[in-house]
């Protein structure tokens, strides 16, 4: 794939697509951070099928979003956006999600998505927002660090359940940024 980054809204038509990116970039960024038993268990086709359903109900808000990045008109990274739903930082903007498929790592997808993200925040009237990062995965900090995404000490311990039945912890790191400064901050393209 050697054509432009196309950025876009998705739509409920995209809950396939997107699910596809998530899965096939958990595998690829996750492998030795979270139990394989856990990622062999990952299912696209499962996941489409609730996010399809709950699609109308999670953009209820009129400021979350969902960002497609597409290649050559195939989707090839997403993002999502909106309200904060930290308790710490209640009146932030979150991103929710970043990914990009492994073939388009450092290829300028997350670049393209991340800054579509936060003018799509900025524009929803956020002048903050934060994000988490999964502990031990470098490759992401490193990315947002570069963005000028800030630790700010907060940490979180998610435990979820997947399948139904298998029980795993995700220990996370918190990020902030200044919507106005990143105006004023836009880092070269590498991501």
């Amino acid at each position: 794939m050697t054509g432009e980054i196309r950025v876009r809204t998705a739509t409920r038509d995209d809950a396939r697509a997107i699910s596809h990116i998530r899965v096939e970039t958990w595998r690829a960024a996750y492998a030795g951070l979270i139990a394989q038993e856990v990622l062999d268990q990952l299912d696209a086709e499962s996941e489409s099928e609730r996010r399809i359903v709950s699609w109308t109900r999670r953009h209820a808000d009129s400021r979350m979003l969902d960002l497609i990045a597409e290649r050559d008109g195939t989707p090839v990274g997403w993002a999502a956006a909106g309200p904060s739903d930290d308790r710490e930082r209640p009146h932030d903007g979150q991103l929710y999600a970043l990914y990009a498929v492994p073939s388009e790592w450092s290829r300028g997808v997350g670049h393209a998505l991340l800054l579509a993200a936060e003018e799509m925040l900025r524009a929803a009237g956020f002048r903050h927002a934060h994000l988490w990062v999964l502990e031990g995965n470098e490759r992401a900090a490193g990315f947002y660090e570069r963005h000028a995404w800030r630790e700010d000490g907060g940490v979180m311990v998610d435990e979820r359940v997947i399948g139904g039945h298998t029980a795993f912890t995700l220990h996370e790191r918190r990020r902030v940024r200044d919507l106005a400064e990143a105006l004023s901050e836009r880092p070269e393209r590498r991501a």
